[in-house]
């Protein structure tokens, strides 16, 4: 007798098959109600087409219930009190892929499960003793839940078994493959990055904590490395998203080949990654630091196009006693920025002194933020002069900021925090309108000059803006001209294009500033439509001492004039330094030799001196 019987049960066998097979021969079942009840004797009275009626009902209702039974979702097998097989179901033989004469009905459990191992259904590990504990377990449990089985080929079934009402148990099989798959899909993807397949920051943490834990003490040390990609804005602006999409997951890869199995590799959003491992001291961090600068840099093929950027790193150590993550992040983060101010392409690893310049910054951050509210800036003009005449024909604006305490403050002080923080855009746009504004208090025949970020240019409508401003101040195009540098189209994305066609169509005259010190400036002037070329005030530095920087000045000079451009030197500030630019040919001159920049002010009276003078000569 089977390990689940009852001597006080009846055998299911008898109860249901045998019931309905009585059934279907005498049209009531054993057990049922007396033969000389009045329902009986009714029917019985109603003569043979009431008997006929009874057998036709009950075969219908065996024939539903066939039917739902073949056509169950789940496998089902029905035992009675011997553990022997009363019924089954297609279901069952598709799931353990066997013939339908694989098993019939009496057998017992012990030689189902016997059979199908056998077949390979199950792997190795799952015996025929673990099967029929485990069932046995399952009978006797309370909690009603189903038990996992996973087969050999892999797939998982969802086993329900069910005591029934008289002895014997029902069976349940269902193939929830898919689901586990699915589960498992949902909770990778909770701590991993989508793109890259990289741990998330959530994944982070947790794994941090592993691996502090972790006992190994020929590493007791942590590092990490902060990592930010360098031109990766670049590559989005001028290959498209996808592309790159498809470069992050180039670095991932790289990552991982450059990385031990039990480092920390996680992705903490957009071109920022961390690498996390335990040190034997604190001379590898710097090592696996510059390892990754090194990999990350190296030329990329992305979708047919040779791709280059490179990464900054930061880095910091510490010992394994501290389970907060946060610090070791904000360390690494501060030390990513050093490294960025560096110049890129580099690492840096963190000291104390960082966090007070830290601490720094975001002051200088927030009064930036204040200043811009208050219009705490404001602009001063250097005169742009004639070479032939000596008369002044412009005016450049330059920005100062005036600190309510610290006092007038220079531009590269904090230009490029605000760069980096978002803030020189709306500075930039201020400049514009208030140099416009400026310009209309100024004799009719002086432009001003005003240079324009990398950033404006990037601005979809910042085209649209200039002729804006130029409308709402009054001032005639011919008298603005726009000061761009080589790094505004570098992207040679079509939006800086499309804003320098805007501005050169309606009749504003485009300047290429700091000429020479780039990469591709001969390019650019065939490809852009470019009205004048400032040669950058190192030329005119050396000049009295550089063949070099002579040779130079004077071939730019040559340049514009055959290509109907406009050349202007910066840095003029002896006279010998005027009588070179005079003989090489250059048109316009600019330098503390004429005038340092100005308050408006005192701009405009110079501007008015210089027209009366002019007036008197002639």
């Amino acid at each position: 007798m089977s390990p689940h019987a009852d001597p006080r049960r009846k055998n299911v066998s008898d109860d249901w098959p045998a019931n309905m097979t009585a059934t279907r021969r005498t049209g009531h079942a054993e057990g049922g109600p007396d033969p000389t009840s009045p329902g009986i004797e009714q029917i019985r009275g109603g003569g043979e087409t009431d008997l006929l009626a009874v057998n036709a009902d009950l075969r219908e209702q065996v024939r539903l219930f066939e039917a739902a039974l073949q056509n169950m979702n789940q496998g089902l097998c029905m035992f009675d009190t011997e553990s022997r097989l009363v019924v089954t179901n297609r279901r069952y033989h598709e799931i353990f892929d066997i013939p339908a004469d694989a098993i019939a009905r009496g057998m017992t459990q012990h030689d189902i499960c016997a059979m199908l191992i056998a077949q390979g259904c199950y792997p190795p590990s799952e015996t025929l003793e673990w099967i029929e504990e485990a069932t046995r377990a399952a009978l006797q449990s309370d909690n009603g839940l189903p038990i996992l089985r996973e087969l050999a080929d892999g797939r998982v079934l969802s086993v329900l078994y069910r005591v029934i009402q008289g002895g014997g148990w029902v069976s349940t099989f269902e193939d929830i493959t898919e689901q586990q798959r699915s589960a498992a899909r949902i909770a990778h993807l909770a701590h991993h990055d989508v793109l890259t397949d990289l741990a998330n920051t959530r994944a982070m943490r947790l794994k941090y904590l592993d691996l502090i834990e972790a006992t190994d003490p020929e590493r007791p040390l942590l590092a990490m490395c902060y990592i930010d990609l360098d031109r990766f804005k670049f590559v989005n602006d001028t290959y498209g998203y996808a592309t790159g999409d498809e470069l992050l997951q180039a670095v991932a890869v790289r990552l991982r080949r450059n990385t031990r199995r039990e480092d920390i590799v996680a992705r903490l959003g957009g071109d920022e990654f961390a690498v996390i491992h335990r040190i034997t001291d604190e001379t590898d961090a710097p090592a696996m630091a510059q390892r990754l600068v090194d990999a990350l840099s190296r030329p990329y093929e992305i979708s047919g196009s040779l791709i280059e950027i490179g990464a900054s790193v930061g880095v910091t150590t510490r010992p394994l006693h501290d389970v907060d993550i946060d610090p070791l992040l904000h360390d690494a983060d501060l030390a990513l920025r050093h490294a960025k101010a560096e110049g890129r392409g580099t690492f840096s690893v963190f000291d104390v002194g960082m966090s007070e310049a830290a601490r720094a910054r975001r002051l200088i951050e927030t009064e930036l933020q204040v200043a811009l509210a208050e219009e705490q800036f404001e602009l001063h003009y250097q005169t742009l002069v004639d070479a032939d005449g000596g008369r002044i024909i412009g005016v450049e604006a330059l920005v100062r900021w005036r600190h309510p305490e610290r006092g007038l403050i220079p531009p590269l002080s904090f230009i490029p925090i605000m760069e980096e923080t978002g803030l020189l855009l709306p500075l930039g746009n201020w400049i514009l309108e208030r140099a416009c504004r400026d310009a209309m208090l100024w004799p009719d025949h002086i432009m001003v000059a005003v240079n324009v970020s990398s950033e404006q240019m990037r601005q979809r409508s910042f085209g649209d803006t200039v002729l804006a401003v130029l409308a709402k101040t009054g001032l005639p195009a011919r008298r603005l001209e726009i000061e761009i540098t080589e790094s505004s189209l570098l992207e040679e994305s079509e939006v800086p294009q499309s804003n320098l066609a805007v501005i050169h169509d309606a009749g504003i005259s485009i300047a290429m500033d700091d000429f020479g010190t780039g990469y591709s400036s001969l390019s650019y002037l065939r490809r852009f439509p470019i009205n004048k070329i400032k040669i950058d005030r190192s030329f005119m530095k050396d000049a009295e001492t550089s063949a070099d920087a002579r040779a130079i000045i004077r071939a730019v000079s040559a340049l514009g004039t055959s290509m109907g451009l406009t050349t202007l030197i910066e840095g003029v500030e002896t006279v010998q330094q005027l009588e070179f630019a005079r003989l090489e040919g250059v048109g316009q001159l600019q330098g503390y030799l004429f005038s340092r920049p100005q308050p408006e002010s005192v701009v405009t009276k110079l501007l008015y001196d210089d027209r009366l003078q002019a007036a008197s000569e002639q």
